[in-house]
């Protein structure tokens, strides 16, 4: 008998992002296995060198989703030969909120920073919907390989992430462990953010449970859980799950 063929590496190992992954092996709905190589999840693009360029051509990548915000986006920009953009603008709101507090003279705190995630986070539930909304659009337009991303692609794309995963029927505790991957992956540029405390970078520029719990819960409280949120709120009804099982889980 041969050896069975081992699965992807969720990781790649890309010189100009770090935080490149891939949302396949996961079990869904009916124990089926979302397919490998269909659906990633990363930082910035603007920093990959040639070679990565190559490796997101051999991946079969065609659509990149960028959640960035205007200025972002603009600072680093960025062109991929054969691949379709796609901005669906989310301004940050955390260094804009931390510079708040600071101007009142008090030093920021890691309290203070995990509260300034949690908020950032329920933000996205309803401020943001209509770009969550937009990205199930893609998705269930064409099941040709995609990448969607932020600045880390943490938090913006930690909770697209949490979504599409949710809606394939990955149960919560695995979907959750996929987002804290992000810590032992994500390594942050040099320099960033030197104006504030280690202890305060050390939690804006990672992710914690809590962060992404603060969301969820205000879905569950808000909507009653995530399957109403997907149908009521980002339009994902019963027939666009099904159709989003056709297209990225294994078949039975």
């Amino acid at each position: 008998m041969s050896a069975p063929t081992p699965a992807p590496t969720r990781s790649l190992p890309l010189s100009g992002a770090t935080n490149f992954r891939d949302l396949g092996g996961y079990v869904g709905h009916g124990g089926r296995q979302v397919k490998w190589r269909r659906i990633f999840r990363s930082d910035h693009l603007a920093g990959l060198t040639a070679q990565d360029q190559a490796l997101l051509a051999e991946l079969g990548v065609v659509r990149a989703v960028d959640f960035r915000g205007k200025a972002e986006s603009a600072a680093h920009a960025y062109a991929l030969p054969g691949v379709a953009y796609h901005p669906l603008h989310i301004e940050p709101t955390v260094v804009q909120r931390a510079l708040e507090l600071q101007r009142t003279g008090r030093q920021l705190t890691a309290q203070d920073a995990v509260g300034l995630m949690q908020d950032t986070y329920r933000g996205f539930v309803h401020d943001n919907a209509p770009r969550f909304a937009e990205l199930f659009r893609l998705l269930l337009a064409s099941d040709a390989p995609m990448v969607f991303h932020c600045t880390a692609g943490k938090d913006r794309t930690g909770f697209a992430a949490a979504l599409i995963l949710m809606a394939l029927g990955v149960p919560r505790d695995v979907v959750m462990d996929d987002y804290l991957l992000t810590n032992s992956l994500y390594r942050r540029p040099a320099g960033m953010g030197s104006h504030a405390p280690e202890e305060v970078l050390a939690v804006l520029w990672r992710v914690q449970q809590e962060f992404l719990d603060a969301a969820l819960h205000m879905v569950d409280n808000d909507f009653g859980d995530v399957q109403a949120y997907l149908v009521d709120v980002l339009g994902v009804d019963a027939a666009a799950q099904k159709e989003l099982a056709g297209r990225y889980l294994q078949a039975e």
